[in-house]
């Protein structure tokens, strides 16, 4: 048995790993890199393996860093079969046409960009919108959690409810090898414990190999009440002011989550009753229908709401805003609104444009909810940019800058700890989905197992 690393390797971004056994290729996951320029041309460079010798890809979920280059994996000649939950199948779905669609906005501007300095030829997108409608064909077996499936000869998964949005998995593979079995399981990206709408991580089992995420594998989230408190005061001091709230938020979970979690502030008259909420994302806005098709993934307390009738992403001032001339329209709000906007790391959507009209004036907030890779408008802004450029112009940052951890879906350093020490004693543990040093100090707290940092492309005998 073979495992390679062609992603997320001492980086946060494009999990992609391949398993080899019994002549089967199994790749768990095919994300895309999210980050500044050099990020964005790797995503074009080789993959490391030939796509068309893919046999399975086991989707942990659908964010785009871990599902985004499924239709480039089609493109390039995979003929396989995709195998996830109904959940992530669905919300794939929207993610990759979504992705699509920017691809080709981003390809059309800087052929534009190329034209005017008098550069021939056209710049083509990674993959268009034909492209990611043509990888659904690909999508076959769904699988429920806990439900063992025999992907292929000699080859058992069974998917775990990892916690971090709707329909994400931890990945057990069970191998059958000259008459015995190793176990090799893959976290997949996990939330953490007591949170609101989705199950908590289930409890893995005693396990021979870990892939393990360590996106926050060096430090410790805010505790929930600490991050509402400090959510709810920073949009009330800046209502009051007169300014805007700009909330950069992922459209899968992070979204509901707030919304959730804003409803309980209204609730509890902690927030204005009536305060105009706006939720400017095409894809959140679906997304949360998608979350009311998948009561199974549901936490008690959700669950028990949708039975009474009482819709928990339902607020009194929430506008939903699809069409480009509502978003635009917002620009025009001086002061006094709560708007959450995709994406999370603002390397695109219609985010940008808001903090184009808010970041510069010292009225407004801009409250981070999530994790910024390096490289990405957010994490310049979180790292204290005095000025920073979008679309072409330098925008001074005047507004208020937050950033609360307690709402983050990934899973904090203990958490993390207390979810591996169920898997027993492997004998080796891969770390991944991290920033070096976070793998390093997460790595130096293990015992009893041997410590792998891959870097990309590396390739191990099991």
């Amino acid at each position: 048995m073979k495992i390679e690393f062609h992603g997320a390797d001492r980086d946060v971004t494009g999990s992609c790993h391949l398993i080899e056994v019994h002549g089967t290729k199994l790749l768990i996951d095919c994300g895309l890199y999210q980050g500044g320029r050099e990020m964005a041309e790797e995503n074009g460079e080789p993959f490391g393996f030939k796509p068309g010798g893919i046999d399975f890809v086991l989707l942990t979920h659908a964010h785009l860093d871990h599902c985004g280059r499924l239709p480039l994996l089609v493109k390039r000649g995979f003929q396989g079969e995709i195998i996830t939950t109904s959940a992530s199948r669905e919300l794939a779905r929207l993610v990759l046409l979504d992705s699509a669609h920017l691809q080709e906005e981003e390809a059309r501007y800087q052929s534009r960009r190329a034209a005017r300095r008098g550069e021939a030829g056209t710049v083509l997108p990674l993959y268009d919108s034909v492209d990611a409608l043509y990888t659904f064909d690909f999508f076959g077996r769904t699988i429920r959690y806990d439900k063992p499936l025999r992907v292929a000869n000699g080859i058992t998964a069974t998917f775990l409810d990892a916690g971090h949005i709707l329909g994400s998995a931890s990945i057990l593979l069970e191998i059958e090898e000259q008459g015995g079995s190793k176990r090799i399981l893959f976290s997949g990206d996990l939330g953490y414990s007591g949170r609101a709408i989705i199950r908590d991580p289930a409890i893995p089992p005693h396990v021979d190999y870990v892939v393990m995420e360590t996106t926050y594998g060096d430090r410790r989230h805010k505790t929930l009440e600490p991050s509402l408190d400090e959510l709810y005061q920073v949009i009330n001091e800046t209502l009051e002011r007169g300014g805007n709230v700009i909330i950069p938020t992922f459209a899968l979970e992070r979204a509901q989550e707030i919304l959730y979690y804003l409803r309980e502030g209204v609730r509890d008259n902690r927030l204005p009753k009536y305060m105009p909420l706006f939720l400017d994302s095409p894809m959140a806005i679906s997304a949360t229908e998608i979350f009311q098709h998948h009561p199974e993934c549901y936490d008690e307390e959700t669950c028990a709401l949708f039975q009474k009738g009482d819709d928990p992403f339902d607020l009194p001032g929430l506008r939903f805003t699809r069409e480009t001339a509502e978003s635009m329209a917002l620009n025009q709000i001086v002061g006094g609104a709560v708007i959450m906007a995709g994406s999370g790391m603002c390397t695109g959507g219609r985010v940008r444009h808001h903090l184009k009209h808010n970041l510069w004036r010292k009225e407004s907030a801009v409250i981070f909810v999530g994790y910024a890779a390096r490289g990405t408008l957010a994490r310049s802004i979180i790292d204290g940019a005095e000025k920073v450029r979008i679309y072409s112009d330098e925008i001074h940052v005047n507004a208020t800058i937050h950033t609360i951890g307690g709402f983050s879906a990934h899973a904090d350093q203990q958490e993390l700890l207390d979810w591996y020490r169920h898997t027993g004693r492997p004998k080796r543990t891969f770390l991944v989905h991290g920033d070096e040093d976070a793998m390093r100090c997460f790595g130096d707290k293990l015992t009893g197992t041997q410590v792998e940092m891959p870097v990309l492309h590396q390739g191990y005998r099991l």
